[in-house]
């Protein structure tokens, strides 16, 4: 298991800062628990769940709709729960 450098960290933080204050509480409660041990494969599934809209993703994290890609449900799952 990798984990990612402190720079990339600040990038991806960055990257979470969304329009909608819902998501962006959330991701900066995730980033804030388990940013630093972000392992490649959870890196992957936040930069595929990141490039959808902010009610897109919203809708994923309040679980009122189920991602299309399998690979990212178990980052969905710590969101739902952080």
């Amino acid at each position: 298991m990798t984990v990612i450098d402190t720079r990339r960290l600040a990038r991806i933080r960055w990257r979470c800062r969304r329009g909608l204050l819902e998501n962006d509480l959330i991701l900066t409660r995730f980033l804030d628990a388990k940013g630093a041990t972000l392992t490649e494969e959870q890196v992957a599934a936040l930069d595929e769940l990141l490039a959808l809209t902010d009610n897109e993703l919203w809708d994923l994290i309040a679980a009122r709709a189920e991602p299309a890609d399998a690979s990212v449900r178990p980052l969905l799952e710590e969101l739902r729960n952080a």
